[in-house]
């Protein structure tokens, strides 16, 4: 139960990390989305037409099928892979003063935004979010927290104060290392409800008021959980 505390106290600590990577990541997302629907063309240039196509493909045909169990527990591996591949990188590029982290968060925001307006601009916008609902509290929130943790290395790198560079990592450290193993976490999590959930047959409606209870859930503890009673 201590680690289940750790995690949410070392991410407050780091609040002025977690705040940037926030907005480094979602800003860019909400421009590309914007853009993408309204210049569609615009999405070519962020991301390859050859993966946009099939993407909208997909979506367009909606879940009414549901997925088998098997393709369930392949797509389940797939995303474990990819997620957990793009949160590393996030974090490990921060070791380059912070400014890896940053692009890093910069791109991948813009991509996902891009790729979201597309498929909305085609017409299947309310298809990709009944699918992304349930899953992208933890799978966004695990990659600002992984760039965060990255910003907080470069930073204690490049700015370490009256200390000498190796002591200002320290410092760091503890708190960069439950907030990488926090972020896995929440990306395996991701990872389940996206292979198993996400694309089910379940009505949209219960999709999406599920997805928004989670993401207020994963607020709420990362806000609140370890807090000491006054």
């Amino acid at each position: 139960s201590s680690a289940l505390y750790a995690f949410p106290r070392a991410v407050r600590r780091r609040w002025r990390a977690v705040a940037l990577a926030s907005a480094l990541f979602f800003v860019p997302m909400i421009a590309g989305l914007i853009v993408a629907q309204v210049d569609p063309t615009f999405a070519f240039r962020i991301v390859p037409r050859s993966m946009l196509d099939p993407l909208t493909e997909a979506y367009a045909k909606g879940f009414a099928e549901g997925r088998t169990a098997g393709d369930n527990s392949l797509m389940t591996g797939f995303y474990v892979n990819n997620n957990v591949g793009i949160a590393l990188r996030c974090f490990a590029l921060g070791i380059f003063g912070g400014l890896g982290s940053a692009l890093y968060l910069v791109h991948n925001g813009l991509s996902i935004g891009a790729i979201l307006g597309y498929v909305a601009s085609q017409g299947a916008g309310g298809n990709i979010l009944t699918f992304v609902i349930g899953h992208s509290s933890f799978e966004l929130g695990a990659i600002v927290l992984a760039g965060a943790a990255g910003l907080s290395v470069g930073w204690s790198i490049v700015a370490p104060g009256d200390r000498t560079r190796a002591d200002s990592l320290e410092a760091v450290s503890r708190d960069v290392v439950l907030i990488v193993f926090g972020a896995a976490f929440m990306l395996l999590i991701a990872a389940g409800i996206e292979g198993f959930w996400s694309a089910s047959s379940v009505p949209a409606e219960i999709k999406r008021s599920v997805g928004a209870a989670l993401a207020v859930l994963v607020l709420s503890y990362l806000g609140l959980a370890g807090r000491r009673r006054a």
